[in-house]
């Protein structure tokens, strides 16, 4: 196993997932503030379950996203 190409595989799967989740993120919100469904200074929980296929991987992430 060559552990830089694992490091670097890694890195860039959840560079692209921090990405994309945080553009998501924001325009939810965005969204929700313009119908006006949210005030802007609430509190909500999130949650993300890291799966990996083959290695029999199933990890779950709890926090919350602070608008205010």
């Amino acid at each position: 196993m060559n552990e830089e190409a694992l490091n670097l595989s890694i890195r860039k799967f959840l560079k692209m997932v921090g990405v994309s989740s945080q553009r998501e993120i924001e325009h939810a919100v965005a969204k929700a503030l313009a119908s006006g469904a949210i005030a802007g200074t609430e509190t909500f929980t999130a949650k993300v379950n890291l799966e990996v296929a083959g290695l029999s991987l199933s990890v779950n992430f709890d926090g919350e996203i602070r608008l205010g």
